[in-house]
């Protein structure tokens, strides 16, 4: 069950509740990833990193996060 306040998604294969109202940017800010070092897959489609600020995270949504790490 979700707590109050929040949603429940899916992200990279668990439930999570996160706050209502974020845009998929103010997600990946909120969870401390640089949206640019980020590629997003909302309900199994890619999202245009130019897009990331205008599309909202809904209530069951299911989001996989692949975050690029340099290193060497």
């Amino acid at each position: 069950m979700s707590e109050v306040g929040t949603i429940r998604v899916r992200l990279n294969g668990k439930d999570r509740d996160v706050d209502p109202g974020l845009s998929v940017r103010g997600l990946l800010e909120a969870l401390n990833l640089h949206p640019s070092l980020v590629v997003v897959e909302l309900n199994r489609e890619i999202l245009e990193r130019e897009r990331y600020g205008d599309v909202p995270v809904r209530a069951g949504d299911t989001l996989e996060l692949v975050h690029f790490v340099g290193g060497g």
